[in-house]
């Protein structure tokens, strides 16, 4: 039996949070618990957390055609179908050096056909520009893998809208404010998107 577009528009939008950083001492799943609070009364969302400080994947990709090693495979088998299964993703990403961390971009290219005719929000964090140069240039690397990114993201400045010791936004109203928006934002393109998927295969 088919499913109609109001039963696709009602069903909860599952959504994957990608943690980037795997620094030490790194702040980025406080960051991510924070935005998951934010995030959490809204029934429409369904968010499944993956955090890259547990996902050990080597920076050696198989060569084209080639099938990634036994140890690697397994590690790919507990994540890529979260991937394929989310409608949308939110990023959280500091910034290194101008961009985003290696981590996260290994983690990207790992993948391919989960990313298409998908909306990606993004969370950035870190020093005076809060993240928002790294977040321009996934930008860039999310349109190359056929996905769509929503105009509005949540950007802490340190130091006002930065993080405290606790992992909590100092200027949290405002903050929570921002995620809200850039929620909004990625709903309905994750809804209006899953139904595409849905009627018509993406053919990218």
């Amino acid at each position: 039996m088919s499913v109609t577009s109001n039963e696709h528009h009602d069903k909860p939008l599952r959504v994957a949070v990608v943690v980037g950083s795997v620094r030490e001492g790194r702040q980025g799943r406080a960051v991510a618990d924070w935005f998951l609070g934010a995030a959490a009364d809204d029934p429409g969302l369904d968010l499944d957390v993956i955090d890259l400080a547990e996902v050990d994947l080597p920076l050696v990709l198989p060569g084209w055609g080639g099938a990634p090693d036994p140890e690697t495979a397994a590690v790919l088998a507990g994540v890529s179908p979260r991937l394929a299964a989310a409608d949308a993703f939110v990023v959280v990403t500091p910034e290194y050096n101008h961009s985003f961390p290696a981590s996260l971009k290994n983690f990207i290219d790992w993948h391919h056909a989960q990313w298409q005719a998908k909306p990606v929000g993004f969370v950035s964090y870190g020093g005076l520009g809060g993240g928002l140069r790294a977040v321009e240039q996934l930008r860039l690397v999310f349109a190359e893998l056929h996905a769509t990114t929503v105009r509005d993201s949540v950007s802490l400045h340190g130091p006002w809208s930065g993080l405290g010791a606790d992992g909590t936004p100092r200027d949290a109203d405002v903050c929570t404010g921002a995620a809200k928006g850039m929620l909004g934002q990625l709903a309905w393109w994750g809804r209006a998107l899953r139904a595409a998927r849905a009627e018509r295969p993406y053919a990218g």
